[in-house]
């Protein structure tokens, strides 16, 4: 699997903005609003769709040809 590298940093660098976008996304589906604030602030207050973007644009830089040894 190209994508999916636990022992790779810059995947972790990539999972946690897009774990945490679609966390704060979906509050409406889970309730916890007051934890999706503090994970919130802990981004700037980034809005949800550019961290779910940025962690999926630096998981697809990791994989990408000459740029990581798989």
């Amino acid at each position: 699997m190209k994508y999916v590298k636990p022992t790779s940093l810059t995947w972790w660098s990539g999972l946690i903005p897009l774990a945490a976008g679609l966390f704060i996304a979906t509050v409406p589906m889970h309730g916890m609003a007051d934890l999706a604030d503090i994970v919130s602030s802990l981004f700037g207050e980034a809005d949800p769709a550019i961290l779910i973007n940025s962690g999926l644009a630096i998981i697809g830089i990791r994989a990408a040809p000459g740029v990581a040894n798989g």
